[in-house]
């Protein structure tokens, strides 16, 4: 086992932690994650921490470790992935693995999806035991594979079968949200409390098909275009879910005046779509999370140039508010298309319908005391992630990874992009953060 000094060293520099994370290459497919999981096995293993590792492929593992509490309180669940997206066809000013320092930032991929969040969990978790901190209730630090394509090795996988590891768990931490953004002037950080479902859905059209020598009007594909373009033109139906309720009525009360006073207007129906156009890229942001919404993806047409095709159909990457079924979706979308278009569900992945905001104020607190200029507010996330195969479980997931960034850093458009990094500060900004909610979440 390691000296203390040895583990203090260790989760006093998350940023070294994080370094070494990017420098394993788990570019999701494959993922290989085992050597980074073992990684982070060997270093609970240095500071006395027992791990269990579950897979169903032996390159595929994830882990699950606990440190016992007083029993005062419910078990919290820290959890994260250390799978990362491609880097193919990406130009980037650092190498994506060599996790350089420069400028101020920790560059790499996963930095911040979500290396630079497994870096901070572990750090707060490794000095929790360090210095013996009396926790309220045992804190379970679970890190897992195959997030970024579905999860079916990871989340999926552990909840599906070893839920017992998960006992009594309410709360849970993981992605997506802590990060600030600069609105109207305000410093907010988004807190996820909810997210949206998945919902694929493949639409097809038919006509006449046959030779490409002699032109067919009006076949298959001329059908899909005028599918495409309705779609394209036609908002479905405004949605204002209590997740997105909480999230824009708080910001409004948060900003104040004028900025407040028109993210309030969002949550009137009637002139949601007017007022999302006039906030431009901002709008076009927020649209997703008061929409169900579908995006066209994959086109299936004729295998040969010169067969004109009978049957064409479009995949469509389809989310789903929370409380609504896939049915909502076809009935939303047929309204739009009219007839002669198929529309099938090709997969449906539930999440939680109504976000349990127990943990919320803490969390909030923790934020204030740390940066008093800074404003907590709830998230709707427009995408999904593992917190859907935890919500199985009971267990409500607050994103929370806290980052204080510049206010021209755009978050959402540096994950899965070139260049991808995080400022150094904000790791251990984060890393502290977590660490306080280590000693409070029983509060």
């Amino acid at each position: 086992m390691a000296s203390i000094d040895a583990v203090a060293q260790t989760y006093a520099q998350p940023v070294e932690l994080l370094r070494k994370l990017i420098r394993f290459d788990t570019s999701n497919p494959p993922g290989n994650e085992s050597e980074c999981i073992t990684f982070i096995n060997d270093l609970l293993k240095e500071a006395g921490i027992e791990a269990k590792i579950f897979a169903r492929d032996p390159a595929r593992p994830n882990l699950v470790a606990r440190l016992a509490g007083t029993g005062t309180a419910p078990p919290l669940l820290l959890y994260g992935h250390v799978d990362v997206v491609t880097t193919d066809n990406q130009n980037w000013q650092h190498p994506p693995f060599a996790g350089d320092v420069a400028d101020g930032y920790v560059w790499g991929r996963g930095a911040l999806d979500m290396k630079g969040g497994v870096a901070m969990m572990l750090s707060a978790f490794l000095r929790a035991k360090a210095e013996t901190l009396r926790l309220p209730g045992d804190v379970i630090l679970a890190i897992v594979s195959d997030e970024e394509a579905g999860g079916v090795y990871g989340a999926k996988f552990l909840v599906d079968g070893h839920a017992e590891q998960f006992e009594g768990i309410k709360y849970a931490i993981g992605e997506f949200g802590g990060f600030s953004q600069t609105v109207g002037g305000r410093r907010v950080y988004p807190i996820q409390v909810a997210e949206k479902q998945m919902c694929w859905l493949k639409a097809t059209v038919r006509g006449d098909g046959g030779h490409g020598s002699m032109p067919v009007r009006g076949g298959a594909m001329a059908k899909l275009a005028r599918f495409l373009r309705k779609i394209d033109k036609k908002n479905l139906p405004v949605h204002v879910t209590p997740a997105a309720h909480l999230m824009f009525s708080e910001m409004a009360k948060a900003l104040g005046g004028a900025n407040g006073f028109f993210l309030g207007q969002l949550l009137k129906p009637g002139l949601t779509n007017s007022i999302l156009k006039l906030m431009g890229e901002r709008g076009r942001m927020f649209a997703p999370l008061l929409h169900n919404s579908v995006s066209p993806t994959i086109l299936h047409a004729s295998k040969q140039i010169n067969v004109i095709p009978s049957e064409v159909s479009v995949e469509l990457d389809g989310r789903l508010l929370p409380g609504f079924q896939p049915d909502d979706l076809v009935q939303e979308l047929q309204q739009i298309v009219g007839s002669g278009v198929d529309l099938e569900v090709l997969k449906y992945s539930p999440g939680p319908d109504e976000p349990n905001m127990g943990l919320f104020e803490t969390l909030s607190g923790i934020l204030r005391e740390a940066d008093p200029e800074g404003v907590p507010v709830p998230l709707l996330l427009s995408g999904i992630t593992d917190a859907r195969y935890f919500s199985r479980l009971g267990i409500q997931t607050y994103g929370f990874l806290p980052m204080p960034l510049p206010s021209d850093f755009n978050f959402i458009r540096t994950i899965h992009a070139a260049d991808e990094r995080i400022p150094v500060d904000a790791l251990e900004f984060g890393a502290n953060a977590v660490y306080k909610l280590l000693s409070r979440f029983g509060q």
